[in-house]
């Protein structure tokens, strides 16, 4: 049985279906092994064989419903030949944008670039059974974001600034909505048998820009992905009550929502997409009896309609792995 697919597809309600986003990575003891003796992150992802222990390290450890593939939402930018690199307690990096050059990267060149991602898929699959295997990417407009201001926007921000060059906007989002459909093509080629598209900065879009940088680019790459026969889950996060506005404008079979918009309010306003996620991450690191209140509260919330269980962002690393198994444990006992 494949509680995930059951879900998103046949609207199946009980027997909630359980994956956390970011379930293989820094919290896991047998992930941190592996990460100190490779400390090139994104040689990691391109390390077929180590991406595909990665991938299924938390599920031999928690029986989850799905394995998310080891990898990240910018070896797009990778694969499109702007270098990417990771710096600790920086994040991201990204080199100089040039938009000329990267614009004449083709599919073919692009695929090649990262062939080791799709190997990665084909072994996870060949091993976990009848489980989903979730492949991802990043949405036109975080790409875009990351492309353009060359590291995380939390501190340095500013719209108009962003996208004050109209030609290399208009120029660059045409080049995403396109690599991104090829990315995902191949990914389904290898495997994966549901799409996830993160939108982890749409939250900082003015409510005005939303339909032409957010919902409107994702409509498109939704449709694509429908036409593949392959479900897409979206996660816009913090666009807190466009969420409605963005389920009717974009149609996603499944809606992860973050854990600042109130779950009563998406109950009551979202009808068309089934619900994924919203506990805060940071509930995970209080004591097992405020977590089981708090992971009952959306199960209750949601037990009517199809709904997966999930986190309203990663699994901070400070988690402890007993805990992501007493959460699933949780779960899988509610009536």
């Amino acid at each position: 049985m494949n509680r995930l697919l059951d879900c998103i597809n046949n609207k199946k309600i009980g027997d909630t279906p359980i994956w956390f986003m970011r379930q293989a990575g820094r919290y896991l003891p047998e992930f941190m092994k592996i990460r100190k003796q490779n400390t090139d992150f994104v040689k990691l992802c391109l390390n077929s064989d180590l991406a595909k222990e990665i991938t299924i390290q938390p599920i031999k450890r928690f029986d989850l419903d799905a394995a998310i593939i080891f990898s990240d939402i910018l070896m797009i930018p990778y694969g499109l030949g702007q270098n990417v690199s990771f710096k600790k307690g920086y994040g991201p990096r990204l080199d100089e944008l040039q938009i000329d050059i990267l614009t004449k990267v083709d599919n073919k060149t692009f695929t090649k670039n990262l062939k080791p991602v799709y190997e990665t898929i084909k072994k996870v699959k060949k091993e976990i059974g009848k489980k989903s295997l979730i492949g991802f990417v990043g949405a036109p407009w975080t790409l875009f974001l990351y492309m353009v201001n060359k590291q995380s926007p939390k501190k340095n921000f500013n719209f108009n600034e962003i996208t004050k060059n109209n030609a290399l906007t208009k120029k660059l989002y045409k080049k995403l909505e396109e690599i991104i459909c090829v990315h995902i093509k191949n990914q389904v080629d290898a495997g994966a048998n549901i799409i996830q598209i993160f939108d982890s900065w749409a939250g900082l879009l003015p409510e005005n820009q939303l339909k032409d940088y957010c919902y409107e680019p994702t409509k498109k790459i939704v449709e694509f992905v429908k036409e593949l026969n392959i479900p897409v889950i979206c996660f816009p996060r913090g666009i807190d009550k466009n969420y409605g506005d963005f389920c009717s404008s974009v149609k996603p079979d499944c809606i992860s929502i973050d854990y600042e918009v109130d779950p009563n309010w998406i109950k009551k306003n979202i009808k068309t997409s089934v619900i994924q996620g919203g506990l805060d991450p940071k509930i995970l690191l209080k004591n097992k009896e405020e977590i089981e209140k708090e992971v009952r509260k959306y199960l209750d919330i949601f037990r009517e309609q199809p709904y997966i269980f999930n986190l309203g962002h990663g699994v901070l690393p400070e988690t402890k792995p007993e805990i992501i198994k007493f959460v699933t444990s949780l779960v899988r006992k509610y009536k």
